[in-house]
């Protein structure tokens, strides 16, 4: 066992505390991977309320990036010192969903309370969302990891484990946008500047970028929107007389269920509504079967965008080393890992981008 500092969650919505716990070595088919950054994403911050459910004590954190410590028995195609990505995605390789290209959705349960940490007298800590990366050291699944070069910075790296797979993913994936089709992306946060930044890369004739904050619709023009709508009054009819019609994809990247309700009318014929962002458990919203099977219209979930992460994180990495996909300029804030409250007070706020937590230089 190896001690190791960690930010755990006792009491949801509680502040996290800076603790020494024990982390096991890789069993087959895991990897240790010393963390040198992690992004806050706001899945954490819903774990941590409690909106997600989750047993507790818990360490969360999923968005990350480091170097690789240690193998475990099996591990095939990395090395000790590899530079990766760490992500959440935990996927079999052999359910029903691994099977037919979809692991962000992998079927095969993952109990987190018997995952490599425990607290210093033995009893249970659990892994959150198979991560637990509010830490100095993770052990996690090689499912979950890709390795990147060496010479992207690790802030940018761990980027690309969470938001920016998400936000691309779920425009270029999901949504299967088009040359010349419409796009609307309601919230302009991290996940959905990166929303933006897919629908530029598919080839989007317009992207109209919906924020409740004028500054955020001005950093969504930064990122690739042709146009910012306040999503104030009646907004959809605003979008509507910028497109000349409704929309061809509808983007919530917002984890609000009020937004869910009138998605749908920004939509064209045909259109669909693709569900990012995730509201609390119980959190319902509502929608009219007859209107929206008249027109031909959808609505569609999608998870971590749909990634295979395999594939997909190579892909952007060389976007971004072409210059063709914004990392940098999506941290707002550096962070230690002692001021990892701070952090999710920064982030809860809605005015950030990413806020990043460096636990070690390069």
């Amino acid at each position: 066992m190896t001690k190791i500092k960690a930010a755990v969650c006792r009491v949801h919505g509680a502040p996290l505390t800076i603790e020494e716990v024990e982390l096991r070595a890789p069993e087959l088919g895991e990897i240790e991977v010393d963390m040198h950054a992690v992004a806050v994403c706001h899945s954490d911050i819903s774990y941590w309320q409690g909106g997600f459910g989750g047993q507790l004590p818990a360490v969360y954190g999923h968005e990350a990036a480091g170097k690789i410590t240690a193998l475990g028995a099996g591990v095939k195609g990395f090395e000790v010192g590899d530079t990766v990505c760490v992500t959440l995605i935990r996927a079999c390789g052999t359910c029903d969903s691994c099977g037919t290209g979809h692991p962000a959705i992998c079927e095969t349960p993952y109990d987190e309370s018997k995952g490599p940490l425990s607290l210093p007298d033995g009893s249970a800590l659990s892994q959150g969302l198979a991560c637990g990366a509010f830490a100095e050291k993770v052990v996690v699944d090689q499912s979950q990891v890709v390795k990147i070069p060496a010479d992207v910075k690790m802030e940018v790296a761990s980027l690309l484990s969470c938001g920016v797979i998400t936000g691309v993913g779920a425009a270029v994936k999901a949504a299967n946008i088009r040359p010349g089709q419409d796009v609307v992306v309601i919230g302009a946060g991290g996940v959905g500047l990166n929303a933006i930044q897919g629908a530029r890369i598919a080839g989007a004739r317009r992207i109209v970028a919906v924020d409740m904050n004028e500054d955020k619709l001005a950093v969504a023009k930064e990122f690739g929107a042709t146009d910012g709508v306040l999503a104030e009054g009646k907004p959809f009819g605003a979008v509507k007389k910028i497109l000349g019609r409704g929309a061809d994809a509808v983007l919530v990247t917002v984890g609000v269920a009020a937004v869910y309700d009138s998605a749908p009318r920004y939509l064209a014929n045909g259109g669909r509504v693709i569900m990012v962002g995730m509201p609390h458990f119980g959190q319902n919203a509502s929608y009219s079967p007859l209107i929206m099977a008249n027109a031909g219209q959808g609505i569609e979930g999608t998870m971590m965008g749909d990634t295979v992460i395999k594939k997909d994180i190579p892909w952007m990495v060389d976007l971004y080393q072409q210059g063709r996909l914004k990392l940098d300029e999506l941290i707002s804030g550096r962070w230690t890992l002692d001021q990892v409250n701070e952090a999710i007070a920064d982030t809860k706020s809605g005015a950030a981008r990413r806020n990043v937590i460096i636990l070690k230089d390069a």
